[in-house]
């Protein structure tokens, strides 16, 4: 009847029964040999281990070797020592603070911990000792304060505010400011050069000739010609050129006067264009 699902035996609940638990069982081999067709003791990734061991359960001691965390725990050489982790020098020291950030930190670090003993402290007289008395004197204190005040050395009076205008180097450029100079000229020198070299690289291979150049290069030409024309001159009324010395010397003249006149006329030509790039 309590199988049917209209039993009024439903309407009362079945009461809990609680299931021991029991104790857990222990080999009496556990610890002396491995256990029997165990599949833990085998190399993963190596083909000359079987799958299984220990089958038949007579082995005394493991078949396979366990490997260092094969199984569990951290995977293997993740235990090896990492030649970038090492210890960095000063990475366990600190700076020292300032006396100022000590003071307003923490300032109980300056009281001394150990008061050190003055030399100059009076000692307890002992119950012993006996007082000194009967000491009379005949000194005056008022006379020889006075005596003592009046032959004293005047005290040195200051003169007032330090005057700066009587030092040696006043009105002076300092040293340090001739050394400033001078390193920015030397920057000043070294930005021109690079400005030229860069005018130079971008300036065309092509250009005129400048036209004081051109004069000047004339005037020495004609300046050379009649020099030579002076040494041509003074060997003509030989009429003889029995010598090889005399022949190769008219015309040497000769094509020198004729090479300096040639020149003379291209230079005297206006706009000259110089190639920059030979």
């Amino acid at each position: 009847m309590a199988n049917h699902s209209e039993s009024i035996y439903n309407i009362i609940p079945l009461k809990f029964q609680e299931i021991p638990k029991q104790p857990r069982h222990r080999s009496r081999f556990s610890g002396t040999q491995p256990a029997s067709a165990s599949s833990f003791h085998t190399k993963n990734g190596s083909s000359s281990t079987p799958a299984f061991s220990n089958l038949a359960g007579d082995s005394v001691v493991k078949v396979v070797a366990d490997t260092s965390h094969g199984d569990f725990g951290k995977r293997r050489g993740s235990y090896r020592n990492a030649p970038d982790n090492f210890q960095k020098n000063m990475s366990l020291s600190h700076s020292v603070p300032s006396l100022a950030a000590v003071k307003r930190d923490n300032p109980e670090q300056l009281k001394p911990t150990k008061l050190k003993e003055a030399s100059h402290t009076a000692t307890i007289p002992k119950a012993s000792d006996k007082p000194i008395m009967n000491l009379v004197t005949s000194k005056n204190f008022i006379v020889a304060n006075a005596v003592e005040t009046i032959l004293a050395a005047p005290k040195k009076v200051t003169t007032g505010a330090k005057d700066y205008l009587a030092k040696e180097d006043y009105g002076k450029v300092p040293k340090y400011l001739a050394a400033v100079r001078n390193d920015i000229d030397a920057e000043y020198d070294y930005i021109r050069k690079l400005n030229e070299e860069q005018m130079d690289a971008m300036r065309p291979p092509i250009q005129q000739m400048d036209e004081q150049e051109r004069v000047a290069m004339v005037n020495a030409l004609k300046a050379k010609w009649e020099k030579i024309n002076t040494d041509f001159q003074g060997g003509t009324h030989l009429t003889k050129l029995d010598t090889m010395g005399k022949m190769r010397r008219k015309e040497t003249h000769e094509a020198q006067l004729s090479s300096i006149e040639k020149d003379i006329e291209k230079l005297s030509k206006r706009n000259i264009m110089i190639d920059c790039s030979a």
